[in-house]
């Protein structure tokens, strides 16, 4: 090797372990343990809070039965989960409206195990979200099914239609119950039949 490549050989490793180190050190001093919390700015006392706005979504959630412990069921590694979508065959919905009552249910149980439970989400998401759509023959089964869900700590959740197309208003068409794991959903619907 001539003496002018062995000199940019030497230059291009200082400059790499150089690079290295100081890249290593703002790194180090950026991840800083973030023990102090952040001061929201003082709103004035006289100041009222925002109204919510109204939901524009033409279904509801009914969350009449309080929940148990959604945060207390966990997954194994690789532990099978599934989220079950139990439909009224009674009200005789076409097959839309099924479609659309099984997106609300599915979006509700979503949108309350991803505050109380984020990490059975992330798995359930992980192990590719597997959705079964079940029949239940009348509104008193859901409600038993609902509150046999909950006492086992389950999400779950019944859809009360807005009344706008086929169905009455306030009628429960769908509990959508999980994600959680199979085996323990099972023990809530296992004897139901697939849709």
């Amino acid at each position: 090797m001539s003496p002018s490549a062995l000199s940019h050989v030497v230059v291009a490793g200082a400059a790499l372990g150089l690079g290295y180190y100081l890249g290593s050190r703002i790194d180090t001093q950026d991840a800083a343990p973030a023990t102090a919390q952040p001061i929201p700015p003082s709103e004035p006392k006289d100041k009222e809070p925002p109204k919510a706005e109204p939901e524009v979504d033409s279904e509801e959630e009914d969350d009449a039965l309080a929940d148990g412990d959604l945060g207390a069921v966990k997954a194994g590694f690789m532990q099978p989960c599934k989220l079950v979508l139990v439909v009224r065959t009674d009200l005789k919905m076409t097959t839309g409206k099924i479609a659309a009552q099984c997106g609300h249910a599915t979006l509700a149980c979503y949108k309350a195990l991803s505050r109380t439970n984020p990490a059975l989400v992330q798995h359930w998401e992980r192990i590719g979200q597997a959705k079964i759509a079940l029949k239940c023959s009348s509104e008193d089964e859901l409600l038993e099914l609902e509150a046999v869900a909950k006492s086992l700590n389950l999400c779950a959740r019944s859809i009360l239609d807005a009344g706008r197309t086929q169905i009455a208003a306030g009628s429960r068409t769908v509990l959508g119950i999980g994600p959680a794991p199979i085996d323990l959903i099972n023990q809530v619907t296992g004897r139901l039949k697939l849709l």
